[in-house]
């Protein structure tokens, strides 16, 4: 299983930027794909999740500024970010499991399956 992010980069506050993650190795379909992110000297949270029927899941912080989707034909998920605050700034990690579903506080102890993480720097 390889999860493999790109799109991460710098932007100033209010501007968008748009993640993307390409998964491999197993069929994805029936898993629970998204994203957490991390920033320095800060636990990892979840930010959003999109679960195999598509039901979508966002942390409070970023409710109507960002947008998960995903494409099972293509195996990808996407995360648009709009309206970007320097708080956004973290190393984002691109998730999937086949159980959990979820962006409660801890969450991330339940995602078996991380990208390498993409930064995304908001000044």
């Amino acid at each position: 299983v390889q999860l493999v992010e790109s799109g991460g980069g710098s932007v100033q506050a209010g501007g968008s930027l748009r993640l993307s993650c390409a998964a491999s190795g197993w069929a994805v379909t029936s898993a629970c794909l998204g994203w957490f992110r991390q920033a320095p000297g800060k636990e990892r949270e979840g930010v959003a999740v999109a679960d195999k029927k598509g039901i979508m899941t966002y942390a409070d912080s970023v409710k109507g500024r960002f947008t998960i989707s995903r494409d099972n034909a293509q195996n990808t998920v996407s995360l648009v970010m709009n309206s970007l605050k320097p708080e956004d700034t973290a190393l984002y990690y691109c998730v999937a499991d086949l159980v959990w579903c979820t962006v409660v506080p801890g969450a991330d102890q339940k995602f078996d399956y991380w990208g390498q993480g993409t930064q995304v720097t908001v000044s």
